[in-house]
């Protein structure tokens, strides 16, 4: 059976050509080492005192195609109305176009003032310099170690330098269908929790017809749910430093394994098509879906669509869930403006404060003190999702780890659509990872 959505969700797919999808390709001729990354110097008292200078232009660069796009301009306006002398031009593109052309633009004079960057991307755009360290602004704003989740403050940082200035998580999460549980007989206010009510659940769904959870083969969501599952069973996709691959390991075979047993005993159809398993969720023919944050919104803007979400069910015994994270970035100038520097970061600085708001249009903040706020705590989806911050992972700050990440998605993707067994795929794809990580240890010089 072959499914294709009616309505792709091109939203979900927005990470597709970042980290996950690699950027070494285009990053390989792009500042080639001729600096270090720490080379150029961290700039003033990183925007707390303000911008003073005569009038500024910022040119500011991201892919917040989906609905996270109108919130985050209406912030610039917002800004802009406050500060007379900074404008800020807001450029919004598909990711994979961002990632693409930021690092020619940056070598060509013409990189934007202020970009945003997912965590996994930020270690090769520092080691091929096109982005610079903002440690001035992470101590302007005050930030620390204790006042983020260990997992999102050490990600922001390459080689002893920081920068990223996070500005949200994203996690996975459980989403379900209310009225298809009901009608299945499962309590809609009682989702399962745990491999074994999972898979009850899944067994009741088939018994009433319905395939419970669609497997994607894709990278959204499929292989987000299939590295939460490695970590959930006890595994990880690489060794603590990210310079070997470990995810030809039993824990991801037994991972990948389950995923995979989900068409093969029929809780699934096989051959899901991209974003098929989101829109399935919607019409009501499944009860399940393992997908990001940002589909809040998306399942909001459904009429008479009865949902719920809530942390990722924990079906390998060890509480685990895949993340990104959205940082502020400033790339790397060829003719220094110092007026702008300081205006740039003015704008972050203001920016990082107000993740409240950021957090309505489908977000975690990655402030500590803001996710436990009351005002956030009132957005139901999105605390929900938060519980797991403790608990998530990111791969290792290695540059070029997109690339050798595409190795693991090429294995579930022959996996899940029953080409090839889950060992003999995940064993395949490590032997050219391993490739790819000396490769890029000559070519980022790790």
């Amino acid at each position: 059976m072959t499914t294709t959505p009616r309505n792709p969700l091109t939203r979900r797919r927005f990470l597709a050509a970042t980290g996950l999808a690699g950027a070494g390709a285009f990053l390989a001729g792009c500042g080639g080492g001729s600096q270090s990354p720490g080379a150029e110097p961290a700039q003033g008292d990183g925007g707390a005192s303000g911008y003073e200078g005569p009038n500024v232009e910022l040119a500011f660069w991201n892919g917040f195609t989906g609905g996270d796009g109108p919130v985050m301009q209406q912030l610039v306006d917002q800004f802009n109305s406050e500060h007379p002398n900074i404008a800020v031009k807001m450029t919004v593109m598909e990711w994979a176009d961002y990632y693409q052309k930021i690092p020619t633009a940056v070598q060509s004079g013409n990189g934007p003032d202020v970009g945003i960057m997912h965590i996994d991307s930020l270690p090769t755009n520092a080691a091929r310099n096109v982005i610079v360290p903002l440690d001035d602004v992470a101590e302007a704003l005050d930030l620390k170690q204790e006042d983020f989740a260990e997992v999102v403050w050490s990600a922001g940082e390459y080689e002893g330098q920081r920068f990223g200035i996070p500005l949200d998580v994203h996690p996975l999460g459980f989403f379900y269908n209310k009225t298809v549980l009901e009608s299945a007989g499962l309590d809609p206010e009682s989702p399962p929790t745990d491999r074994q009510s999972y898979e009850a659940a899944l067994e009741q769904l088939k018994s009433a017809g319905v395939q419970g959870h669609w497997m994607s083969p894709h990278v959204f969501t499929g292989v987000l749910t299939v590295e939460a599952l490695v970590w959930q069973f006890g595994g990880d996709l690489f060794n603590a430093d990210g310079t070997e691959v470990t995810w030809a390991e039993d824990p991801a075979v037994e991972a990948l394994t389950w995923a995979v047993d989900l068409v093969r005993n029929g809780y699934s159809p096989t051959d899901v098509g991209q974003d098929a398993d989101a829109i399935a969720l919607q019409n009501g023919q499944s009860a399940f879906n393992w997908n990001g944050i940002w589909h809040i919104n998306t399942l909001k803007e459904v009429p008479d669509l009865e949902w719920g979400v809530a942390p990722l069910p924990n079906i390998g015994g060890t509480q685990a869930a895949w993340a990104g994270s959205h940082n502020f970035v400033l790339p790397r100038q060829r003719s220094a403006d110092e007026n702008k520097q300081q205006a740039a970061r003015v704008f972050i600085n203001w920016v990082s404060q107000q993740s409240l708001a950021w957090a309505e249009g489908g977000q975690v903040p990655a402030r500590n003190s803001v996710r436990e706020s009351a005002e956030f705590q009132a957005l139901p989806e999105q605390s929900a999702l938060a519980q797991q911050v403790d608990y998530l992972h990111f791969p290792p700050p290695v540059p070029g780890i997109g690339d050798v990440l595409a190795d693991f998605n090429q294995a579930v993707n022959e996996a899940v659509l029953l080409t090839k067994e889950p060992a003999a795929a995940l064993s395949e794809a490590a032997d050219r990872a391993s490739k790819k990580l000396e490769e890029n240890r000559e070519r980022y010089g790790g």
